[in-house]
């Protein structure tokens, strides 16, 4: 008998490292950290901006998902990848008993740690100039290698900031990525019933034990307090240090992804420090 598939999807720098740590430990579950990521980014990437059909997605997704799920030896198989965000609908489709995660963190801290900690392979120019043209003529233009820093999102054809969107600095590009993927997530899975989704605050999840329960619970295994200790340290954390946006980051960030902020509940005013 195959696995219970689950997915826990994001914008990434949002805890998903931490909570593939955590999952790892419980002994029925086979846990993923971006699984297959150099075949799943390009494609979810292609699915999103409309070049790659369902036809293909589906059996991607089932000769890498779909094989390893099938071939676990575990009860239980997850994986926690923001690049599975762009491909909800899909992997909903295939894997109909499957349960998803959305995992947010205020995004000021996210923008601020992909572009201090990741801006090598997060939206650089160079990189993002490549892709933007690609995009542009599919036909033409060879598609770039499937490294993770070509293979950021851009505005869809025609969409309302795809111009403005050009004129972006790599800050305001990561800014723009939080808030689309976000809307992506929560339009997805609106579309799902209520058994199938959660929806978890990072800060909540390492603040109240009552929220880990709560998604242990949600996904069919079993807590115990060594769950939540793991949760107290921060990791897949290259650089242990934090800063707090710039004033010009900080205006950028609120113009671009401002009302999305308020949409996932974060209203406070001032930016957290993390500690480490």
């Amino acid at each position: 008998m195959a696995a219970k598939p689950f997915f826990i999807v994001s914008s990434g720098r949002s805890g998903t490292a931490m909570l593939h740590k955590l999952l790892s430990s419980i002994e029925n579950v086979e846990m993923h950290h971006e699984y297959a990521v150099q075949i799943v980014h390009p494609l979810a990437v292609r699915r999103y901006l409309g070049l790659a059909a369902a036809h293909e997605t589906h059996r991607v997704l089932a000769e890498t998902y779909g094989s390893s799920i099938r071939y676990s030896e575990k009860e239980f198989w997850g994986d926690s990848s923001n690049k599975l965000s762009w491909l909800i609908p899909d992997l909903a489709a295939l894997f109909p008993d499957a349960k998803f995660v959305h995992l947010v963190r205020d995004g000021r801290k996210v923008a601020g740690s992909y572009f201090r900690k990741l801006g090598a392979e997060c939206y650089d120019d160079r990189s993002s100039q490549i892709f933007q043209a690609f995009y542009d003529d599919p036909v033409s233009r060879e598609a770039p290698p499937p490294e993770k820093k070509y293979w950021w999102p851009v505005p869809r054809k025609g969409a309302s900031d795809a111009q403005a969107f050009r004129l972006f600095d790599q800050f305001e590009r990561i800014s723009w990525h939080w808030a689309e993927i976000n809307r992506v997530i929560l339009d997805s899975l609106s579309r799902l019933p209520q058994a199938r989704k959660t929806f978890i605050r990072l800060e909540d999840l390492r603040s109240s034990p009552e929220t880990l329960k709560a998604l242990l619970h949600f996904l069919n295994l079993g807590y115990r307090d060594a769950h939540f200790a793991l949760l107290q340290r921060p990791h897949n954390v290259n650089k242990p240090q934090d800063t707090l946006l710039s004033d010009r980051e900080r205006d950028a960030f609120d113009r671009i992804a401002g009302t999305m902020m308020t949409r996932l509940g974060y209203d406070a005013p001032r930016e957290y420090v993390v500690n480490y």
